[in-house]
Parts: C-alpha cells; structure tokens; sequence
C-alpha cells in the first residue's frame, strides 16, 4: 500500500504543478489531496497541527493571490473590472477554443472585450489586455514558487518525523 501510496502523491504533485499552468487543472487542490493520499496509504502521523495550519494557509494565499495578481495587472495597465472580468472569463475558455495559445489569448481576448463593452476606446482596451497577460505571468509564478514551497514543506516533514 506504500507503493501505492507513493505513486498517487507523485501523480498528484505532478497534476498540481501542470495545474499552475494549465487552469482547468486543479493545481493547489491537487498538492494538498496529495497530503490525504499520504496520510490514508501510509501514514498521518508526520502531520501535526502546524504542518496543516502552514498549508490551508499557503493554499488560501495561492486563491486569493491568483485572482488579486491577475487583476493587479490588468488594473496596473488601465483595465476596469469589466476587463478584469473578460480576462477571467477568457482564462477559462482560451484554451479550449484555441488549444495551441488560448491560455495567453484567451485572457487578453477577454479583457480587449470587456474593456469595449464599457464603452473604452481601443488603445486602453488593448492595454488592458496586455496587462491581463502580464498579470497572468505574474500569478503563475507565483503559484508554480508556492506549490513548490507546499511540496518542499511536505518532504521536510516527512523527513523531519
């Protein structure tokens, strides 16, 4: 069962990770189901209170961040909330309708959008779309240095005890 057990938090480490890139992935959600995965297939005992409280934190820091980061951008560049709207909105579907580059596209699509049903003139619309991809940059390297820290933060507990 520890084989197993092994195998499943690598895979869910793995999906995590993809998961700070690819957003219909579940990423910070996977890293911590990994934790479970360990504790039901081996062993619960390393984990005390502090090693959960230090998780949910980051994990919380890593939703709430994902969203202030990307809207940090495109506001940073002169997006109003419709542009930030259109940017979350074309996160989501980019890559399904333009597998290749949707994940770039989509976003600054979106928020170009958003800006324009508002009533913004095309230069700030475009300017808020940059700032989307600039934002969405941002908030992955944010969320891909955090996920590392939550694994890096598992390993020297299981190490540790």
């Amino acid at each position: 069962m520890e084989i197993v057990g092994w195998i499943l938090v690598i895979l869910l480490f793995a999906v995590g990770m993809a998961g700070a890139i690819f957003p219909v992935l579940p990423g910070s959600l996977a890293i911590y189901a990994a934790f479970f995965v360990y504790g039901l297939c081996i062993s619960f005992a390393p984990f005390g209170v502090w090693f959960w409280t230090l998780q949910t934190l980051i994990l919380v820091v890593l939703f709430v961040s994902d969203y202030a980061v990307s809207a940090w951008g495109v506001k940073k560049y002169g997006g109003t909330k419709a542009s930030v709207i259109g940017s979350t909105i074309g996160v989501i579907i980019g890559p399904f309708v333009i597998p290749a580059f949707g994940l770039i596209i989509g976003p600054f699509l979106g928020a170009v959008i958003g800006e324009l049903l508002v009533g913004s003139d095309f230069n700030r619309a475009v300017k808020a779309g940059w700032g989307s991809v600039v934002g969405l940059f941002a908030s992955t390297a944010m969320k891909i240095i955090l996920q590392i820290v939550m694994i890096v933060l598992f390993v020297i507990w299981i190490i540790w005890n």
